[in-house]
Order: C-alpha cells, then structure tokens, then sequence
C-alpha cells in the first residue's frame, strides 16, 4: 500500500461497523474480477482489506449504470478492469450502479416528463452513496443524455461540503462510454422506401416522395426512425401503404439501427454534447474519450494510474475542476454546436458546484469573444461522432485537445492553466503537439482549422413574451438565419404536446390555417408586405391575387412564416420534456418544414430547418405569456437582434410594427386561468414524487431551490 489519503476523518478507522461489513462487498468484487477476468490471486483477503480501511487509504467508487440503458451495456467488464487497477494502486475499490434513463426510449412514453427530474434525483442518488459508505473518490463509467452532468453536479455539491466541514476534498475521473455505431437500411428495405416514394409522385403527392428519400439520406438511428415514423403515417393516411406494411417497415429499420455492443448514439445530441462537456471540464480522461468501442484494460489502467496521482492535491477536487474549467466548457460548448439542453445542465453543475450563475453567464462567456463554429459535423455527409471517433482512435487527431488548440489558435481564450483528470493542467496536455492539429484529418474533417463562420452556439433570446429562451443558431446555416430573420410569422398554438403531435400530423394543418377568420386578405398582405423586404421578386404579383390564392402563394414562396407554438411543457408544468417528436413531424413535412419556427417552454432535441425556441421563461404554469398566446397572434422573429415580441395586428396595415400593449394580457386572463386549470389536471399524469414542484427556472437550471439557495460564491471566482 503507497498511498493513503491526508485529510479529513477516517470514519472506517473510528467505527467498526464499517470495517465488518464493507470488506466482503470488495472482496466479492475482486473475486469476480478474478474469475472473469481470468487473473492470479489478488490478496485481497479479508484482513487485508481491513487494514486498508484502517489506514484511510483511497476509497474509490467505480460508478456504473444501469444496463439497461445502451451505453452501460459492457459497464460491468468496465468496473472489473477498474477495481482491480484500483486495488494494484493501493487503493479500496467499491461498486455501484444508478438508474440511468435513455431519452430515445422515453421520447415514446410519460418517461419524458421524468427525464429531467432524473438528473435530480441522479445527483442526489451519488451524494447519498458517497456520503453513506464514506467514498474518497469516483471512477465514473459516464454515459449518455444528462446523466454525466448529473453526477459531475452531485461530485462537485458533495465536494463543496465535505471542504465545508474540513473532511477530505471528493476527486474523481470520467471514463466516457463508447460511441454507438449507426446502423444502415438493407439494401432490400431501401428499395421498398423507394418504391413507396415512386408511388407517391405517380399519386401526385411529391412532399411525401422527397420527405421519404430525405429521411432515407439519414445514418440509421432511432432519431431517424422518428422521422419515417412521420413519413410513413402520412403515406398510410394516403393510401400509399398499408397499415401493415407501415409496421413492417418500422421492424426491420428498429432491428437494424443498434450496434450490439451498445454505447452513445451517434448523433451530436444531448449524449454526445455531455461527452464533450465532461472532457472540456476537465474531468474525461483522454484515452478514453473517443472510443469506437469499449475499453481495453490498458486503457483503463492509465486512467486509474492518473487519478492517483491527485488523491490528495485540493486544486484537483471535482468543485474547483469545474470551477476553473467551466468557461472552457462554454466556449466548446459553442464552437462544437452543442445540445440546446447543455445550457441547462452546465448552469445546473455550477449551482451544485456552489457558484451563483444563471444563462446570461454562459451567454456573457461565450459573446467575450464571439466562438467560432469550427465543428462540421453532419448525419447525411459521414460526419456523425463515430466518424469523429474513428478520427481520434486512428492518431489523426486528439479529440478535446484538438478542439483546445483551435480554438486557442483562433484567439479565443481558453484557461490553460485549468486542472485535467490526468493529474496535469491543459498546458501539460497540450505541450506535446502531436497530431494535435486538425489538419491531421486530410478527408472530410469534423473539428476544423479554418471555422465555417466567425459564431455558432445557443443565443439567449428576449422580448415582451419571456424573460429570456434560447436559440440554437449552429444548427441553422446562414441561410436559414436570414430567411426567418425580422420576418412576421403567424402563430399556430397548442396547449400541450400531445395535441401538437397530433395536429402536426394532420396533412390538412395548413388549410385549417388558411380559414382563420381573422388572417383575411388585407392582414395576409401587410404580413406579405413585411416579410418581402429583400426579396422583392416574389412579391410582384401578390397584389392581385384573392385570399386563398395568395395565402397558397406565400406558402409557395416562404413569406408565410408559421410560429408553432407549445405550451404548458415547463419543468413545473410537465417535467420540461423535449419537444422531440413535434420536431420529428415538422421535419418530416417538406412543406410545413419550410416556414416553421417552434417555440416551447419544454426542452428541444435536435433543430427544425427554422429556428427551435425552447427553455422559455416564466413557463405557462407561472403565469408566463407564452401561455396566453392564440392561433392567429402575430410574432415579430429578430434572430440578428435576438428578439421575438408580439405585434398589434390592427396597426400593422397602417403603422408597421408595433409592439402590443400589456392590455392584451390582462384581456386573456381568464383565459390564462383556465388553461392552467388544465395544466394542473394534467400534470396529475406524472407520479407525485416525481414531479419537479421546488425548482428554479429553466434560466437557472431547474434545480432544487434549496441547492440555489446555497450557491452563494461569486463567478468568476475574486481574484481570477
């Protein structure tokens, strides 16, 4: 044994009860990893285990998932390897796994509306392992969607109060799972798509043709089974197919999208932008950052090796790790086009972590200098995050460090003197400029040495209908930005998800639009009006046309900009669940595609071609006007100014844009009252002691007031 830890009480050493039950719980883990492992005898008897106990040497949680979540599958192999590295170290190795929720399976069900409340309930779940068994540290098999911000947030909360009361500081490194292979449709399956499509052009509906071969250019994963999900109702709806052969095509693209060995799909959502997060903060060890499939035990033991190499140096504490790395994790949250939701967990993590921010910090981080979008990454070009990994396992490039060099070379200001779960700050890291580049990558590179364009990231939006909601702007091309910017769009609103997704689906959606009494002729025309500036050509005949006509006309042309909006989706509404399948169906209507913005005081997964408005706040339950909109209300949508406000539409003929008065919301107040009736009745749907009732907004991270109420330390810390 060479190492024990310095600080704090021994409660092993002081109390008995501790040193009789603990020893057979890692004597049966070492036995295991004997025997699966196929390795000579360990020592690790029950005496000597004891004495470890007694001398307060490292105790160190191997942290798990459930494996019945894809990316902790092959968890157990994982925290074999672990454990016996950790015993070779002189260390006491310990198990246990958390319950860890696949956002992809919970899209389909009320496991949505849980989601959110999971991150939560993980980060207390950890603080209250670690404190009960008294653990030193964690080995964290970290895998998808929130949870690895989650227990980066639980680490960091139980780190900033066991330095409260003087006990040892909490160190811990993250073993990221590997990447999922996306799957392919079977060259038999293809031809039937193609058939399906070839029927839908000889029937004269060419938007289900071209939405069909659109969701076909995809890598196969269950977010693009979503999408032909949309696709395939639509043409059953139309007699193209069966219903039969409608279920048929969704088995063979389900039994076809995931590899067997599991990890994190491939898409830049939610999982993989976490993945980022845990490595930009310092705390995901670099070989085993990027894999393309699980760990080697070599690689495992390089990152145990390195974690005892901190056991007792404070600065490398999980709280003061995300401390002076969170605006690194900012920035590369920016430059990668990470997941809208990010916002909320990176806010989340500092709250617990004892910091006092709030979205406008990552907002102020990110603006001071603009990051630029040097991530060029895409699902139909073969730029999707196996390629990335592929990329790194290969020695072309180096993963997070090689989004740290560009960035650097780019003059954005990234901390190198930041602490690193290798035991080294990032200027250690970088010192060695092998392969770091991203010229390494001679075809189609993802990280790039020459940015796209000068921003990318999530915008904090505002305007006389929230406080503040976010944007995605990286998942838009410049293009789009300009085609839905200073445009008036016309709202189109539901009071829940359930009744979106089923209007959405409703091939007639545009029609019922184009009958609303109040969007006659002369209110179509000043909107008409408005959203020509620029684009004259289309706008020359439009004077002539009837009501109908020129409504087809502006759909035709894209001045018809449609505001779909989703309320009464807020964390303490609904759990904040993603607007996932709504943006499935938009995605998957090449018409309605095309002049769609979503806004929603839920959470969003992926990007609709027009901008994805979500996190808005106060949500509807609060009083929040997003929940006193109607169909027809008119949205003036400034993504340059990062505005969105409501207009009067009675002035809009005479006077231009006006913003409207706050009459109209005390005009809607029992309105507003009813609806949150409903939203209440409603919420009785999730189970009690699961639903988010105490929290902060989505502006603060959807915690536990009582966790916001204790994140008193300034940011950035005096002095830095």
């Amino acid at each position: 044994m060479s190492i024990i830890v310095e600080r704090g009480t021994n409660p092993y050493r002081d109390h008995v009860q501790g040193e009789a039950n603990e020893p057979i719980t890692v004597a049966g883990l070492l036995d295991r990893a004997e025997r699966l492992l196929g390795l000579e005898s360990l020592g690790h008897h029950q005496g000597a285990i004891y004495d470890r106990l007694e001398a307060n040497a490292p105790r160190i949680a191997i942290i798990g998932g459930s494996p019945d979540q894809p990316a902790h599958i092959l968890d157990l192999e994982i925290a074999l390897s672990a454990a016996v590295r950790i015993w070779r170290n002189g260390g006491v190795p310990f198990y246990f796994s958390i319950p860890v929720m696949c956002d992809g399976t919970a899209q389909s069900n009320m496991g949505m509306s849980y989601s959110l409340e999971s991150r939560n309930a993980v980060s207390a779940i950890v603080i209250n392992q670690m404190e009960s068994h008294s653990y030193h540290g964690a080995y964290v098999i970290s895998g998808c969607d929130k949870t690895p911000l989650a227990l980066i947030a639980g680490l960091a909360h139980l780190d900033m109060i066991r330095q409260r009361r003087g006990d040892a500081p909490v160190f811990a490194t993250f073993h990221s799972s590997h990447v999922l292979r996306g799957g392919t449709i079977p060259p038999a399956l293809h031809g039937e798509l193609e058939a399906v499509a070839t029927r839908a052009e000889e029937r004269g509906l060419p938007d289900i043709a071209h939405d069909m071969r659109y969701a076909m250019s995809f890598i196969l994963q269950c977010t693009a089974n979503s999408t032909f999900q949309g696709v395939l109702t639509r043409a059953r709806e139309e007699g193209l197919i069966t219903y039969a052969e409608h279920k048929a095509f969704e088995r063979e693209l389900a039994i076809n999208t995931c590899h067997p060995a599991g990890g994190v799909c491939a898409f830049n959502g939610t999982g993989n932008s976490s993945r980022h997060m845990v490595s930009a903060l310092g705390l995901g060890h670099p070989v085993v950052e990027l894999l393309t499939e699980p760990a080697t035990t070599a690689q495992v033991n390089r990152v145990v090796d390195d974690l005892f190499t901190y056991v007792n140096r404070p600065e490398y504490s999980v709280g003061p790790m995300v401390c002076e790395n969170f605006a690194n994790a900012v920035r590369v949250h920016s430059a990668t086009g990470g997941s809208t939701n990010l916002m909320l967990h990176l806010v989340a993590a500092m709250l617990y972590a004892g910091y006092n921010v709030d979205v406008r910090t990552i907002d102020h981080i990110r603006r001071t200098p603009p990051v630029p979008d040097i991530f060029d990454y895409s699902l139909t070009e073969g730029r999707d995050i196996f390629v990335f990994a592929q990329q790194c396992c290969s020695g072309e490039i180096r993963g997070m460090e090689t989004i740290f060099y560009e960035l650097l070379n780019q003059g954005i200001p990234m901390d190198v003197d930041a602490p690193t779960s290798t035991g080294t700050p990032w200027s250690g890291r970088l010192a060695d400029t092998t392969n770091l580049s991203a010229a390494g990558v001679r075809e189609n590179p993802i990280v790039l040495s020459s940015p796209r364009r000068p921003f990318s990231g999530v915008e904090v939006l505002h305007g006389n209908l929230w406080e503040s909601a976010v944007v995605k702007i990286s998942g838009m091309t410049s293009d789009q930005l300009a085609d839905f910017d200073d445009k008036i769009g016309v709202t189109l609103f539901f009071e829940n998800e359930d009744v979106a997704n089923a209007g959405l689906l409703d091939i007639h959606i545009l029609d019922r639009l184009r009958d609303l009494p109040d969007l006659d002729r002369s209110r179509l025309f000043a909107i008409a009006r408005c959203n020509c500036r620029g684009r004259n050509q289309d706008c020359g005949d439009l004077l002539t046309l009837e009501r109908a006509p020129l409504f087809d006309r502006m759909v035709e042309v894209g001045l018809l900009k449609v505001v779909i909006v989703i309320s009464g989706q807020g964390p303490q509404a609904f759990g904040m669940p993603e607007m996932f399948t709504p943006m499935q169906h938009i995605n998957a209507n090449r018409e309605l595609r095309k002049l769609t913005v979503l806004v929603s005081d839920g959470r969003y997964s992926g990007v609709t071609y027009g901008a994805a408005i979500g996190h808005v706040t106060p949500e509807a339950l609060d009083g929040g006007a997003i929940g006193l909109l109607q169909t027809g209300d008119l949205l003036h949508i400034q993504l340059s100014k990062l505005r969105v406000d409501i207009i009067d539409p009675d002035v809009l003929d005479r006077d231009g844009l006006q913003p409207r008065s706050d009459e109209w919301m005390q005009q809607r107040e029992d309105l507003g009252r009813d609806r949150r009736q409903r939203i209440l009745e409603r919420r009785r749907q999730i189970a009690a002691t699961n639903r988010l009732m105490d929290v902060t907004d989505a502006s603060r991270g959807v915690v536990p007031r009582i966790v916001a109420a204790e994140a008193t330390l300034d940011y950035p810390p005096h002095g830095s």
